[in-house]
């Protein structure tokens, strides 16, 4: 009985749209990733201004998830944001070691990811 009911969710129409949709977004963000790319390799941009503008895609991508009201995604979120530092940091070329930072907020990151939430999750 409980296997019916699984498929018939599986078959269900607003399922399969909302499935639909997310493929879409997700070649859609893939499109633009690569034509920025493209755009900013053939162009020299610096990696700085293509970190920045990978990040604001990024962003984009969870923005419009938002949007459509599916769920947000908290490692692509986090993605965007380190692709954004990346790029300022290289933009104003501070003189402080980016990755050693990078590590500690990835690790407190994922630390309190393991012990905030319900043990559902």
């Amino acid at each position: 009985m409980a296997d019916v009911t699984k498929e018939e969710s599986h078959n269900d129409p607003a399922d399969v749209r909302r499935r639909d949709l997310i493929r879409r977004l997700d070649a859609g963000a893939w499109g633009l990733f690569f034509v920025w790319a493209g755009i900013a390799l053939y162009a020299g941009f610096s990696w700085g201004t293509g970190l920045v503008c990978f990040g604001i895609l990024i962003l984009a991508g969870q923005i419009a998830r938002k949007y459509f009201a599916l769920r947000i995604e908290r490692f692509w979120i986090l993605a965007g944001v380190l692709f954004i530092l990346g790029g300022v940091w290289e933009l104003f070329s501070i003189q402080v070691g980016l990755v050693p930072i990078l590590c500690l907020v990835v690790g407190v990151a994922l630390l309190a990811s393991a012990f905030i939430g319900s043990p559902g999750d």
